[in-house]
Order: C-alpha cells, then structure tokens, then sequence
C-alpha cells in the first residue's frame, strides 16, 4: 500500500478524451471536498492527469468490446493500494464535503448507492412485457447463473447499480471477486452483452463469498446527470441550483457539431466497435483453444 492518511481511495475509469476532460472535473471536486484522498484513474492518457496532486493515473487500453467492464482493473488497482475504494463514474461530481470517517466504508464487501435482487431487474421479463433486449440479457445472465452453479441462488444475488459503489476488502474474497468478474466480463461479451455490469458485479460477488448491501452511502454527496433528471421530474430537485453542472457535462459530452460532423463521428463508432467485436472473438477464442 503507498502512504497515505486514509485508507481508502476513489476510482475511476477514464477512457477517450470526453471522459478524461469529465474526469478532471471530478479530480477537481475531490481535491476541494476530500483532501489527501487519492483518485485512481485507469486511462488511455495518464498524462493529462499529470497536474492533479491527487490523481494516481494509470495507462489502460481498453479490454471489452465496451469499456464498461474494465471498471474491474480500476479496483484491482486500487485495492492493490489501499483497503477500500469507492469506484465512481467518470462523469459524476462531488458536491460537498466527504467526511474523513465514514463507517459504512469499514464493512467488509461491497456498499452500493444502488442494488436489486435479480427478480425485481427482471421484473418485466418475468411478467412477460419486457422488449426484446432487456429478454436477451436476462437468457444471458440465467445461463451464467448456471455456469457459476448458482441456480438455487438467483433470487439472492443483487444486480449491483455500478454508478457509484465501494469495495472494502475481506480476506481475499475481493479477489476471488475480481477474477470471478472477467470470467463473466468474457462470458457477457461473447454472448453479446456489453452493457449491464451490475449483472457481473452481482454474480460474481456472490460466487466469492462476497457481501453485496445496499447502503445510503452517508457522506457522498454527487451529481449523476440521468438520477438528477428523474428526481427533477419528480419534484425532489431543482435544477436552477444544479445548472452548472448540467452544463458542463453536456459542453462535454454533446459538443455543437455540423450534422456531417455528427453523422462521421456515429460511423466512426460503428467501425471501431466492429473492429473490437472482432478483435475480442477472436482474442478470446485463442485463448480457450
């Protein structure tokens, strides 16, 4: 572990230069509302990182087919360093203060701002008026069930909202965790499945032994740009007190472009997430043979 005064640390994942630009934001926030806290960053250019004190930035290239399982080497890395991590996404904030003690981080296992038992993220499949990509990830996700010999178990394995969630050790089951996590990163992908984490982070935490509970996560106080609208909607925020930070993650994320500057931008992703597709299969194929 390196020195430090706390033993826990954020993390995140910062892949391409939108997400390293909204990273830096949250760089930012840490550095005024969680002094002497570190943020690990796994990313494709450590050196823009290179000016935050507390950023411990490090090169990645990215594994999936989509990058939303490599969140996974955020936390190796970061449990390599220190005893707790709170993994948060790349476009999120910090608005306020964090406090130095926060008991909730103290338990062993995973803490999530956001959980549900695999029935009720099932619940339309289950009662029959689900569409037909949300049907596919659940055939997906019953057959990894069934390859970690967890049938008996799925109505207690929690599909963990990977948004915002920590992982404390306890004694190893946090690495077991993590390598139970890329079986089923690789098992996602070939069958597919390149969003909805929180299925792996799930299954792969029960499979470890590895508690997964909800918690109000007390001492974070964050921006998420999707949960602010829905709570805008319902009357529960305002948006003229956020507006800035709608601001900025949109000037980020949604740049005024030229339509042929949009349409050459959407083939380009296509191209390269044909390209990693490919990539991947064929990567992994060789592994197994």
């Amino acid at each position: 572990m390196i020195q430090s005064e706390k033993n826990f640390c954020f993390c995140t994942l910062a892949l391409g230069k939108k997400y390293i630009a909204l990273a830096c934001l949250l760089a930012k926030d840490i550095e005024i509302h969680s002094p002497n806290t570190y943020l690990i960053v796994l990313t494709d250019d450590p050196e823009e990182f290179s000016r935050y004190s507390q950023v411990l930035a490090f090169k990645h290239q990215q594994q999936g087919v989509k990058c939303y399982h490599d969140k996974r080497f955020a936390i190796a890395k970061s449990l390599s360093l220190f005893n707790s991590c709170i993994f948060i996404d790349s476009d999120m904030r910090i608005l306020a203060s964090v406090p130095e003690d926060m008991q909730w981080l103290l338990t062993p296992g995973i803490s999530a701002r956001a959980c549900m038992d695999m029935p009720k993220k099932f619940a339309k499949v289950l009662a029959g008026t689900a569409n037909s990509k949300l049907v596919r990830e659940f055939a997906v996700v019953q057959d990894a069930t069934k390859m970690l010999n967890l049938e008996a178990s799925w109505k207690d394995i929690n599909f963990v909202h990977e948004y915002l969630f920590s992982v404390t050790k306890d004694s190893g089951k946090e690495i077991e965790f993590l390598n139970q996590w890329e079986v089923l990163a690789n098992y996602f992908e070939l069958n597919g499945i390149y969003e909805g984490e929180g299925n792996a982070i799930g299954l792969a935490a029960y499979k470890a032994g590895l508690t997964v509970r909800w918690s109000e996560m007390e001492g974070i106080s964050f921006f998420n740009n999707k949960i602010e609208i829905v709570k805008i909607n319902k009357g529960q925020s305002n948006r003229d007190e956020i507006s800035k930070y709608f601001e900025e993650h949109d000037k980020i994320l949604y740049p005024k472009r030229s339509f042929l500057g949009k349409a050459i931008d959407k083939l380009g992703k296509a191209i390269t997430h044909f390209y990693r597709k490919i990539r991947f299969k064929i990567v992994r194929s060789s592994l197994l043979n």
